[in-house]
């Protein structure tokens, strides 16, 4: 779906932001309306951490489902999570990341994914900012009455960055750029 409404009119866009996690998923929806970004919803999906893998997996799954089906988002952001410290760690949040944009795709949504540089960037203007400055920009740009919690303002900050035209980003690429390291970089071939 694209921003054009009804006759070519633009009309309001819903894009869900998710900040993927095994034991904690953040969602935030918002609504891009021109230049107007509106909050909608935002919350955390949690697991039973006694729970077999294989179930909380399929929370994940079952849960993004239902909230599609109730908010009917047209796309979907979800943030790129890169876990170096524990390969076991990364295995499992590679996992839940999967059943996540699994959920979206089966839903019929387009999945956008962004890094966390990207996603700073485009919400704080600092690639490197902190959860609390995050946190922050998240609550000043959707005129929030109270800081979000961290997993639903990353959510919210990944939905905020795809409607700060994060759709050209994927174009990006096949024009010959590529991320490394969470930056742009102009494929070797294509470097005059």
């Amino acid at each position: 779906m694209n921003e054009a409404g009804q006759h070519g009119k633009a009309g309001p866009l819903r894009i869900l932001g998710i900040d993927p996690g095994l034991r904690i998923t953040g969602f935030g929806l918002i609504e891009k309306t021109g230049n107007r970004l509106s909050y909608l919803a935002s919350g955390c999906i949690r697991t039973d951490a006694g729970a077999s893998l294989p179930s909380r997996l399929g929370t994940i799954h079952s849960e993004l489902r239902t909230l599609v089906a109730r908010h009917r988002p047209d796309q979907a952001a979800v943030e790129i999570v890169f876990v170096n410290v524990n390969p076991q760690s990364t295995l499992r949040l590679g996992q839940a990341r999967g059943a996540a944009i699994t959920a979206l795709v089966v839903s019929g949504l387009e999945v956008a994914e962004y890094t966390a540089l990207q996603v700073k960037q485009a919400v704080v203007g600092n690639g490197h900012a902190d959860k609390v400055q995050v946190q922050h920009m998240v609550r000043r740009l959707l005129s929030l009455a109270a800081e979000p919690s961290p997993d639903a303002a990353d959510a919210q900050a990944c939905a905020i960055a795809h409607a700060h035209g994060g759709q050209g980003i994927e174009q990006l690429s096949s024009r010959g750029l590529h991320v490394r390291n969470g930056r742009w970089m102009v494929a070797k071939e294509n470097k005059r």
